[in-house]
């Protein structure tokens, strides 16, 4: 399908989405959020992806932020009608039933910054800056997601300054989970998710759930939802087979 504002490839079992307004450093206007609100739900349904890729056009910006000149330009009524559905966007984003795995290529400001967020892998390159700005221009933002990355103390601090975070600063504190020259990125992150495509969809994708569900319960909680996960949604058909052809594809017999 055609979109105007992301492009969107395939990559064997990997679904390769980019923000594609680098003119405006892939700011992230209403329909921009749309389009990849819909490639997302296309996806979701699509078997033969196993994982997404997430990056930004061009070589400045994997996102500036929210479309801010769209914001000024709209009226009141047309903000909260916006606002309302963007939530519902970034909820869809956030609780994805594949594993997303985001190629930081540059700057990811504002909402751009909160994106990050809500992807399950990030990685990054010497060109990747993140900055939570919402405090700057009076709003909050990445509240909810930001401690599940780097913990309470570290989100308080990002948030509260709103100072940028380089590649390396980032990678120490888990905002990105690796990092490599900018010449490799895509091909790392496309690399990463042909791995993770090679697992069991439906261990993966329950494995994800699991822990995401698991966000704030009691530790014993998260215990009984595995154990009741096996039993259930991600029992295997045949222990014994799964080991057979896992020893199969390392070569042992």
């Amino acid at each position: 399908m055609s979109y105007q504002n992301i492009l969107s490839t395939r990559v064997d079992k990997v679904a390769v989405i980019t923000l594609n307004r680098p003119e405006k450093l892939n700011a992230m206007s209403y329909e921009l959020a749309a389009d990849l609100d819909e490639e997302l739900g296309n996806i979701e349904g699509d078997d033969e992806v196993r994982c997404v890729v997430l990056t930004g056009a061009g070589p400045r910006a994997f996102s500036s932020g929210g479309d801010i000149h769209q914001m000024v330009k709209s009226t009141p009524e047309e903000m909260a009608a916006r606002t309302d559905k963007r939530r519902e966007m970034n909820w869809h984003l956030a609780t994805f039933t594949k594993p997303i795995v985001g190629a930081i290529n540059g700057i990811a400001y504002g909402a751009g910054a909160q994106l990050t967020t809500m992807l399950d892998i990030r990685i990054g390159c010497e060109n990747t800056e993140i900055q939570f700005l919402a405090a700057k221009y009076g709003r909050a933002n990445s509240t909810w997601s930001l401690p599940l990355v780097v913990g309470m103390a570290k989100a308080k601090e990002l948030l509260f300054t709103g100072r940028p975070i380089g590649a390396e600063e980032a990678e120490r504190i888990g905002l990105l989970n690796q990092v490599v020259p900018s010449s490799q990125l895509i091909d790392s992150a496309i690399a990463m998710a042909k791995q993770i495509g090679e697992n069991d969809p439906r261990m993966v994708q329950g494995i994800k759930k699991l822990l995401d569900d698991g966000v704030g319960t009691l530790w014993r909680e998260r215990f009984d939802a595995e154990q009741n996960a096996r039993k259930n949604k991600l029992k295997a058909n045949s222990p014994r087979e799964g080991f057979k052809a896992f020893l199969e594809r390392k070569g042992i017999s």
